[in-house]
């Protein structure tokens, strides 16, 4: 067996060469051809053995060039102490034709020479995306090669949230469903993850401390764990969250409620000198996905720019965190970006909009095919009063998963004018952000870990392909 793996082919054919498990880049140039392409695709809609060689194959390539998944964490510890800042690094959740809309991110990057920027998939858009984290990775490293991007890849795990209902049912289970689901997503490079215990906060409690208290024990037993499954030499980018998302506006003493539990309980349970959180989410106005309207479309957003300005100047100054991250960005007015960076926000997490721009898109047949599974599918999340405008935005997500391949499968002209109109967007959110030219900034604090991996069928495989991929993703 182990021969035959050896001497798989590859779409590359002789750019690469895999001798004793290691892997060389003969042609670089051959990395941005559809070559590429037909490899990604492998990675995803193969099987077995074939699939998983795929995916070692473009996570090696990206180690032998410098393509690599990294924690932004020392960029992050560097903005808490003052080193850098005037930036917001957009969080992108890269949902739907999710090869071709990560290549539009890692050409804007290049244009701009942008370092800073996270691509990232929640808990939730696992299960109904079907992209499990070993598929995510490989397709992230997969579009920058393709677009001849060299620099770490910050890849994330959003919301690893801890579902209430669940929680109140089996506490245990629930959080032991997120520590395995962490185990998955580190093991297939991802090292940067959102703790999402928020939902746990209980404001029938009398005093803020108390209020924050199941939040931030269940977030550093999470954190503890996370620590202990980080590779050697990486340093996890962790953050937690003190609002969930949607609720009423996060305030200062909220925030010092939670880090101040938060670090005395990670202190105690893990050895002097463990790393905390990175930066804390927080609630200011914003919704996921927005609040859509009758016609179909979104509400305007009282949107508290003096609500992140307090915290991530708290969060700097008093805990040396990177500051405060909004999360629903993505479908506020064009006008709002440029505030982050001057209120010194850390991040933005950016997801709907884009999603709204690839049903834009698509051919209004395969728009119809979608929106009639919809009705049959999605039914029991259809409100009494919901227009037909407001079902289909809300529910539409759902289908990326069962139309994965036919959005892979897109005409080339309509990839074409979604790359235009992708490229439009990120080049301006990049700007407005100001995340041009952090690619120095990056270099400077970023420390990046050449991670070799054993070749599927080769000794130490099994243990890499051990990480389960079975979590429960149900909302």
């Amino acid at each position: 067996m182990l021969e035959q793996v050896k001497t798989r082919p590859s779409p590359l054919g002789d750019a690469i060469r895999v001798e004793n498990d290691r892997v060389t880049v003969v042609r670089e140039a051959d990395l941005t051809s559809a070559k590429m392409d037909a490899l990604v695709r492998e990675a995803v809609f193969g099987t077995g053995e074939a699939r998983d060689y795929a995916r070692w194959l473009i996570w090696e390539i990206g180690e032998a060039v410098g393509v690599r998944p990294a924690s932004i964490n020392g960029l992050y510890m560097a903005r808490g102490k003052g080193a850098v800042h005037g930036f917001t690094v957009p969080a992108i959740n890269v949902r739907g034709a999710a090869y071709d809309t990560a290549r539009a991110i890692f050409r804007t990057a290049i244009k701009l020479n942008a370092g800073a920027f996270l691509l990232e998939i929640a808990r939730s858009e696992i299960g109904y995306t079907d992209q499990r984290p070993s598929e995510y990775v490989a397709v992230m490293i997969a579009a920058a090669l393709r677009e001849g991007f060299r620099g770490p890849v910050f890849i994330q795990g959003d919301h690893f949230q801890v579902n209430a209902k669940k929680f109140a049912v089996d506490p245990n289970g629930e959080v032991a469903a997120v520590k395995q689901l962490a185990l998955e997503a580190v093991t297939a490079g991802f090292y940067n993850i959102d703790v999402d215990t928020s939902t746990l906060v209980d404001l029938s409690k009398p005093d803020l401390a108390s209020q924050q208290r199941l939040n931030y024990e269940t977030c550093a037993d999470i954190a503890k764990y996370i620590r202990e499954l980080q590779p050697k030499g990486v340093s996890i980018s962790i953050g937690g969250e003190i609002g969930e998302v949607g609720t009423q506006n996060s305030t200062v003493e909220e925030l010092r409620a939670f880090m101040d539990g938060f670090n005395r309980t990670l202190s105690e349970r893990c050895p002097p000198g463990t790393d905390g959180l990175s930066k804390i989410s927080v609630q200011s106005g914003t919704s996921h996905g927005g609040v859509v309207l009758p016609d179909g479309s979104i509400a305007d957003v009282a949107l508290d720019f003096d609500t992140l300005t307090r915290l991530s100047k708290d969060a700097r100054d008093r805990y040396g965190l990177a500051g405060a991250v909004q999360h629903g960005a993505s479908t506020l007015p064009d006008s709002a970006f440029h505030n982050f960076p001057t209120t010194e926000t850390a991040e933005i997490h950016l997801a709907t909009n884009f999603q709204n721009m690839l049903f834009d898109q698509l051919p209004a047949s395969l728009r119809q095919e979608i929106y009639e599974w919809l009705r049959e599918n999605a039914k029991d999340e259809r409100k009494p009063t919901d227009t037909d405008e407001q079902f289909f935005y809300k529910t539409r997500k759902k289908a990326l998963g069962p139309f994965k391949r036919k959005l892979w499968d897109l005409p080339d002209d309509v990839k074409a004018a979604m790359a235009r109109t992708y490229d439009e967007k990120f080049e301006f959110l990049f700007t407005q952000l100001a995340v041009g030219d952090t690619a120095s900034d990056v270099r400077d604090h970023v420390k990046v870990v050449r991670l070799h991996r054993p070749m599927p069928g080769t000794a130490g495989y099994a243990n890499v392909a051990a990480a389960p991929d079975d979590t429960d993703l149900s909302d």
